[in-house]
């Protein structure tokens, strides 16, 4: 043998990457950046819907007082909920009684005492109605009671001039 046959038998062969395996290298990196990309976008948008529907559920009226007003038999008659952002008392019927055309139904607030406060006059006949009342107005209160009075209601600062219907203890609900 002579000496340049044993220097290239000696000499290692070159080692070359089929170009098959680059190309799948390029082909699982771009795949890898597409995946990055895509769920790093995915948890921008949760986090965009998390604050939308946060601001959302901060907008919601939250009921702070609850009552079922009850009849002379113990049955549910009238649910009371108030909603202190909106400053409303909600009234839903829970039975078929209804005022007469010479009757109109009052609300009242009842505070530990037991002294009456007129709320207002339910003025609708549907199942559900509201009325106007500030915080203030059942600040103290314990119970609130409905009683059916002349056309109208009594006059400002009258205690009721009929029994009372419906009436129930006022719950100061926790949030």
């Amino acid at each position: 043998m002579t000496s340049t046959d044993s220097a290239v038998s000696q000499a290692p062969a070159a080692r070359r990457v089929s170009s098959w395996w680059r190309m799948l290298a390029v082909a699982l990196m771009v795949v890898l950046l597409i995946g990055w990309a895509a769920s790093a976008s995915m948890v921008e948008q949760l986090k965009a819907q998390i604050v939308h529907l946060q601001a959302k559920l901060a907008d919601q009226p939250q009921i702070t007082q609850v009552a079922v007003l009850v009849d002379g038999q113990g049955l549910p008659a009238m649910l009371a909920t108030f909603t202190a952002k909106d400053n409303k008392l909600q009234l839903q019927r829970l039975n078929e009684v209804k005022e007469g055309r010479e009757d109109s139904m009052q609300v009242w607030v009842l505070g530990a005492d037991g002294k009456p406060r007129s709320l207002g006059i339910i003025e609708s006949k549907y199942k559900t109605l509201q009325i106007p009342v500030l915080p203030v107005d059942l600040q103290g209160a314990v119970e609130l009671a409905i009683s059916a009075e002349n056309k109208g209601g009594v006059a400002a600062g009258a205690p009721p001039s009929l029994p009372w219907l419906f009436k129930g203890w006022l719950v100061q609900k926790a949030i």
